[in-house]
């Protein structure tokens, strides 16, 4: 009995993380090498950080895997310990052709958004939007899980 009881559970698991994949038809990592991370005490437990970073895309289902380029940011922290972060990147792939997108991640959330915004070539016109999630970083080196609807 436990046994089918577990079996369902897995299968009700297994359904709605498959239901979210299905959600996004592109998939992908970007890989972060920060250049430049400076930090501003604001008062009163508050600070703003400001990076830029060397990145690279990686995604087998997509046209942006191999996109490499720059990303920018703000990461805004609050005496809370909570912080907010948005930014912009800009990456270009072997073609020449550019893709702009930009991101935001809420107050104390752990997943953020993402929106293309602009784009030449092959990108110009085309829409693309999702979720991202830091998957791992050191301070020098991170990367990021993302997912969406790309056209």
């Amino acid at each position: 009995m436990k046994l089918a009881k577990s079996a369902v559970v897995t299968s009700v698991l297994l359904l709605f993380s498959s239901s979210f994949a299905l959600a996004d038809n592109c998939t992908g990592t970007d890989l972060h090498v920060t250049r430049t991370f400076e930090t501003t005490d604001l008062g009163q437990g508050h600070t703003i950080s400001v990076w830029k970073a060397y990145s690279q895309t990686v995604s087998a289902d997509s046209n942006i895997g191999g996109m490499t380029g720059e990303c920018s940011g703000a990461v805004l922290a609050t005496p809370d310990g909570k912080t907010q972060s948005m930014g912009y990147c800009v990456r270009r792939d072997k073609d020449g052709d550019t893709y702009s997108a930009s991101w935001h991640r809420a107050s104390g959330a752990d997943t953020g958004t993402w929106k293309r915004i602009a784009g030449t070539g092959k990108f110009e016109g085309t829409q693309a939007s999702g979720w991202w999630k830091r998957a791992w970083g050191d301070g020098a080196m991170s990367a990021n899980r993302w997912g969406g609807t790309c056209q």
